[in-house]
């Protein structure tokens, strides 16, 4: 069980390993549908159930892992708005004769 885990945590965290296993399974279903017509399982209400259960599990997965790249987004966009002031004050501190900004410990520093 534990080796499973594993695996499966691994797989997460692949983004192109769980593309390709969302294709594949997106191409099995749609395999199914004339397989299930043909063999009369549409009429059956545990084959419908059953379908019914998979499409709402892979759904709320969907959205879950659409959510996470949301957030990773917004942690990247932090990130780079931080880079961004960072690389502005470097300029500034780096232009002859600037003052230096007046904020934080520095002006404190010039106060005493």
């Amino acid at each position: 069980m534990s080796t499973m885990r594993t695996l499966w945590t691994s797989a997460k965290a692949n983004p192109v390993f769980m593309r390709r296993l969302n294709g594949w399974l997106t191409i099995f279903w749609i395999m199914m549908i004339p397989v299930s017509v043909a063999t009369g399982w549409v009429k059956s209400v545990v084959y419908v159930s059953a379908l019914s259960l998979w499409a709402l599990v892979s759904g709320h997965w969907s959205a879950w892992q659409a959510a996470r790249v949301e957030v990773h987004q917004d942690d990247d966009a932090d990130v780079a708005e931080v880079l961004d002031e960072i690389r502005q004050l470097r300029a500034e501190l780096a232009r002859p004769n600037s003052p230096l900004p007046d904020s934080g410990p520095r002006k404190a520093m010039r106060l005493v």
